[in-house]
């Protein structure tokens, strides 16, 4: 088990990796897209994201057709999926995700859930398979580890979920796509982190014409 623990995330300029939550099921509901709430989440996120939906590796990962940008955005996403043996996330991001993704899920690998709700694991078309696990991050990380192998272990979010592995002291890297957009308000990324334990040292900045890559190894105080 000599993967690292990372997560990889697209950030805005101001701080936030999401816009203001709004309830999920509207989201992804008729209704709830008539919402202006609801719109304003689309197209923030759009912009946020906006990076990512043209490279060839995420179009054919989720098979949304041929073609697509190829160069250092496109080598990064597919480079963070290669680099993957298993992942873990949190409830929230997963009850989005089950509303939204494809039946064939795009991760290709064990995905372990934080959670509170007993649940048998989600076997998906693909190789992706969610467990759903109750008892702390602390064993759906052993379990996420124990699944990857020698590849590495993604914390894939949400915030909540990231900021309790980077307090905990269980996370080795992360990278950030900084994104030329601002939210001026939403769901931070390192809204509660303690400062006190956690330093960060640079390892490298990419820029790109869409976003600059930032990656940080993770150090306690």
């Amino acid at each position: 088990m000599a993967g690292k623990v990372f997560f990889s995330v697209t950030m805005s300029l101001d701080g936030f990796m999401a816009p203001e939550a709004v309830p999920v099921e509207d989201v992804f509901s008729p209704e709830g897209r008539s919402d202006p709430r609801v719109q304003r989440w689309m197209t923030k996120w759009s912009q946020l994201q906006a990076w990512v939906f043209p490279q060839r590796w995420f179009r054919e990962n989720l098979k949304l057709g041929e073609g697509g940008e190829e160069g250092l955005d496109n080598d990064i996403v597919r480079e963070t999926f290669e680099r993957t043996g298993a992942s873990v996330m949190g409830k929230r991001m997963f009850d989005a995700g089950e509303l939204a993704w494809p039946e064939e899920a795009p991760f290709h690998t064990p995905v372990f859930v934080v959670t509170h709700t007993e649940r048998d694991p989600w076997k998906r078309p693909g190789g992706t398979t969610f467990h759903f696990v109750n008892d702390g991050i602390e064993t759906a990380l052993e379990q996420a580890r124990e699944a990857a192998g020698d590849r590495d272990v993604r914390i894939a979010g949400g915030a909540e979920t990231i900021l309790q592995y980077v307090n905990a002291g269980l996370v080795d890297e992360f990278s950030i796509a900084l994104s030329p957009v601002l939210f001026g308000s939403g769901i931070r990324l390192f809204e509660g982190v303690d400062a006190t334990r956690v330093a960060l040292e640079p390892v490298r900045a990419e820029p790109s014409p869409r976003v600059t890559h930032l990656t940080y190894a993770v150090r306690l105080r």
